[in-house]
């Protein structure tokens, strides 16, 4: 039987987008999508969908973005040292909800990931598995899911690897899933009208 654990997301969205807009004019974050949707908008309803409680993180002066979430439902947190790579909004979004019991780390760029994908994570973790990574087609994607007992590693982490260090270093379990989804993120103007 499936004990429900109390879960958490941490949607990172503290990049600056440099391959999307190298001048720093756009915010790749807010281009439509032809559905309507905001990037990270609809990144942050797969995710909602799933989970009670969202942490987004951004970089400082992107109130667009703030807004955004916000409106959503999302706890938005401004992470002053986005610069210095995603191990450092990581850990600032999960410092945010540490008291949960595992967590959904999605990507702020990354909106075609399918709610279905998003429980499976989820059901994954209240089963008992400490890390899960989705793949399609053999090859995984995002985003990842970690359970408790990588908190303190997951805290300390501190270079632009993000949490691929203890993929390396930790039994992982893949879940294979019908979502192209989790390999497509947003770089390119021509990204926002692919669909995966």
């Amino acid at each position: 039987m499936t004990t429900r654990h109390q879960l958490a997301g941490v949607l990172l969205a503290a990049g600056r987008g440099s391959r999307f807009d190298p001048t720093g004019a756009k915010n790749k974050l807010m281009q439509l999508l032809p559905d309507g949707d905001a990037v990270v908008g609809a990144a942050a309803k797969n995710l909602l969908a799933v989970v009670p409680v969202v942490v987004a993180v951004v970089r400082p002066g992107t109130p667009e973005v703030v807004s955004t979430l916000q409106a959503l439902g999302c706890e938005v947190t401004e992470c002053q040292s986005a610069g210095e790579g995603m191990a450092a909004s990581l850990v600032h979004g999960l410092s945010r909800v540490a008291d949960a019991d595992g967590w959904i780390i999605a990507l702020g760029d990354m909106p075609h990931v399918q709610t279905a994908t998003m429980t499976a994570l989820s059901d994954a973790l209240c089963n008992g598995a400490d890390i899960v990574v989705p793949t399609y087609q053999g090859r995984r994607g995002n985003p990842v899911a970690f359970g408790r007992v990588h908190l303190l590693r997951l805290l300390q982490l501190t270079d632009d690897q993000g949490a691929r260090k203890l993929l390396q270093e930790f039994p992982v379990l893949e879940i294979a899933v019908a979502d192209p989804g989790i390999h497509h993120d947003v770089d390119s103007q021509a990204d926002l009208s692919r669909r995966p």
